[in-house]
């Protein structure tokens, strides 16, 4: 995680291209202060394979996650190769070079494949033979996935740009700009598609909701207020991407809060305090956290009570959580994937990747769980 915007007076600010760039806050740069749980042994683990492992390329300093389409999964990386992988197998489908560095992805429907690529490209291509489909120029650097519905591919670029572009030709249909705070986190906010609404998470902690059809504001709430007094204190952006499921979206923020809002009214229905710089993971009965301290929690989604926490992997830079059957998996810097038990949160097993970190979203696919590392490795891992 990283947070950008102007100079602070902070050690570990960097210069770049005129902006205050805030470094990656991993615990091992502080040892002393904050070092990475120890792993420990896991009596009687419950049975988890990895069931087939595929090479995408690395993602470098951005974060690539797959996108689920039908029985195929979509892959890229900063090297510019886009991939269509069999779901159930692994087995490459057809793997392209987009003609640039990649910066954001992947964005499918099944039938149109969309990227990021340096200085804000959009590039989209035919899902079923990776052949372009054309390429835009969005209005700055694109580190979200775009969102591809039937007729649209959804773009946010950093300047808090949302732009709304025909999936078949690339013609701009709609934009929207919204004013950006002082310092927000250089990270990957994610857009979700939900018709007849395209759902934003935004800096300062808002969840911005549109039509779909013309990028008109249906509404936007806060999911957390920005407090402190410094504007490094008072950063609050949602972290990664909000989630929908039934008439609920669910989000957290960094310094902020996690909460359950309507999906159409964005009534909000619960919020908690807690601080993440990655999205969250809901199901039918909770909605799962893991916050900046390595901490993984769980909340009854119909009203937000606290049902768990496990703090054992304190401060080893854990990914968005993913619920799967009776497991709570969440990735860590090592790349290590750790499953917790849904209901009470106990460590239940261990995998190992490739040894790089996890950042991006993981998902289902069938009765696998997918997770791709920044060394490139996407291994799809089933547990018995």
């Amino acid at each position: 995680m990283r947070i950008t915007g102007k100079v602070i007076g902070v050690s570990l600010l960097a210069m770049t291209a005129g902006c205050g760039t805030l470094g990656s806050l991993n615990p091992f740069k502080e040892k002393d202060k904050n070092p990475p749980a120890k792993l420990v042994d896991i009596k009687s683990p419950i049975p988890a394979r990895i069931v087939w492992k595929h090479s995408a390329g690395k993602a470098g300093l951005y974060v690539f996650s797959p996108a689920l389409a039908e029985n195929s999964l979509y892959v890229a990386d900063n090297d510019g190769n886009v991939e269509r992988l069999d779901a159930a197998t692994g087995k490459s489908q057809w793997r392209i070079k987009a003609g640039t560095n990649l910066t954001a992805g992947v964005g499918s429907n099944g039938k149109v494949v969309a990227v990021g690529g340096t200085k804000g490209q959009v590039i989209a291509l035919d899902a079923a033979t990776g052949s372009q489909l054309w390429k835009v120029q969005a209005s700055s650097e694109v580190l979200s996935a775009p969102a591809v519905s039937d007729e649209l591919v959804i773009v946010r670029s950093m300047d808090n740009k949302i732009t709304a572009y025909d999936n078949k030709t690339g013609e701009r249909k709609w934009f929207i700009q919204r004013t950006t705070p002082p310092l927000t986190l250089r990270n990957a906010p994610g857009v979700v598609v939900a018709a007849p609404n395209v759902y934003v998470a935004q800096p300062a902690g808002r969840l911005l909701a549109l039509a779909l059809s013309n990028g008109v504001p249906r509404f936007e709430v806060p999911v957390a207020e920005p407090r402190g007094t410094t504007e490094l204190e008072r950063v609050s952006d949602i972290g990664g991407n909000p989630v929908v499921l039934g008439t609920d979206i669910c989000a957290v923020t960094y310094q902020g809060k996690v909460g359950c809002f309507d999906l159409q009214t964005g009534v909000p229905r619960w919020t908690k305090e807690t601080s993440s710089d990655v999205g969250v993971a809901v199901d039918q009965r909770f909605v799962f956290v893991a916050d900046d301290k390595g901490a993984v929690a769980a909340y009854g989604r119909e009203a937000g009570a606290s049902a768990w926490k496990n703090d054992s992997l304190a401060n080893r830079v854990l990914s968005t959580p993913l619920s799967y059957g009776r497991v709570v998996a969440v990735g860590d810097y090592q790349g290590y994937v750790h499953l917790l038990s849904r209901e009470d949160g106990a460590m239940l097993g261990r995998v190992s990747v490739d040894g790089s970190a996890i950042k991006s979203v993981p998902i289902v696919a069938g009765s696998n769980m997918i997770f791709q590392t920044q060394n490139g490795t996407v291994a799809a891992i089933a547990v018995e």
